[in-house]
């Protein structure tokens, strides 16, 4: 009883030896695929993001109209607002996509 007790243990204990050393590695295969898999989201997530900011410039454009056609003193300065956001999302979607791919 006490041999095969010992047999077991070594069987174990070399398993536990052979899976270690083939868990061991630098990593980069894992570091290559979540780049890769990031990336991957570049595309759709700079196309959504001129979606909003198409969105944003046709709410803008109406507010500012609105504000135009009552009379509105401030329509410059909407309208400068609302076009600096537009703006801030389209360059900001396209360098955030160039600095990162």
């Amino acid at each position: 009883m006490k041999k095969q007790r010992k047999k077991i243990l070594l069987a174990a204990m070399v398993m536990l030896t052979g899976l270690g050393a083939m868990a061991q590695g630098d990593g980069s295969a894992g570091i290559t695929e979540a780049t890769q898999m990031v990336t991957a989201y570049f595309d759709p997530a700079t196309q959504l993001i001129y979606a909003i900011g198409a969105v944003v410039g046709l709410i803008g454009g109406v507010k500012v109209y609105g504000k135009f056609s009552s009379g509105d003193p401030d329509t410059s300065k909407t309208a400068a607002s609302w076009f600096g956001a537009c703006i801030f999302l389209i360059v900001a979607a396209t360098i955030l996509r160039s600095f990162f791919l």
